[in-house]
């Protein structure tokens, strides 16, 4: 492998447990929260990719919103205006994953550290404030700038121009396993978390790594 100078890192699914609004969800709609968590995460993901495919880009604020209305139609869920407000907050209040900041920790000592994320600034720039990553990070990298979203080829390319390092001194960690694919395909060195040891998805390129948490990281390198 490589010799890595910067390690980049997905935030949702990936250091942050985008499924940690779900007790705001259950509190509102009792027996329904893991239900809305789960379809508003899919049609999340599913709008992101359809408006890069059609050109239609907002930015994931707006996308995160209508993937919210979407689910709780879809799950007959009759949502207030506050209640959407007070669910649509929790995107800066995202539980990291346990073994994250100290995991960064370790690793910060040898490498540039960096997220990059379909995020919108304003969201993801307090969301990493808030759960006390930012000191551990030499950027928070938002597609935003570009006006697409990943996986597209060129926000990749940001990771590359904004931390100056060549594309293959860059490792790339994420557990969406399309998002590590397209890394990979981009020339990034890959980690997957599979967390729940789910099948490698078939298109083309696969991940260099496949590894439970952040922690497994470093025996890797």
């Amino acid at each position: 492998m490589p010799t890595l100078d910067a390690l980049v890192f997905d935030a949702y699914g990936t250091l942050y447990d985008v499924h940690s609004v779900t007790a705001k969800a259950e509190g509102f709609f009792p027996g329904k929260g893991g239900a809305l968590s789960q379809l508003w995460r899919t049609k999340q993901l599913e709008y992101t990719w359809l408006r890069s495919l059609m050109g239609t880009y907002e930015n994931f604020n707006v996308v995160t919103e209508a993937a919210l209305r979407y689910a709780c139609a879809s799950l007959r869920l009759e949502a207030s205006a506050t209640q959407i407000s007070a669910l649509l907050a929790q995107y800066v209040l995202l539980d990291a994953f346990p073994e994250v900041k100290t995991a960064l920790a370790r690793l910060k000592s040898r490498h540039k550290l960096a997220i990059l994320s379909n995020g919108a600034p304003d969201t993801l720039g307090a969301l990493v404030r808030n759960s006390g990553l930012a000191p551990l990070l030499d950027a928070t990298i938002s597609v935003d700038s570009l006006r697409v979203f990943k996986p597209a080829m060129r926000v990749y390319q940001l990771a590359v121009d904004q931390l100056g390092v060549p594309t293959n001194c860059v490792g790339f960690v994420s557990s969406n396993c399309w998002d590590a694919i397209a890394a990979k395909t981009f020339g990034f060195t890959v980690f997957w978390i599979n967390r729940l040891d789910a099948p490698v998805d078939l298109h083309g390129a696969a991940p260099d790594h496949v590894i439970r948490t952040l922690d497994d990281i470093e025996a890797r390198l």
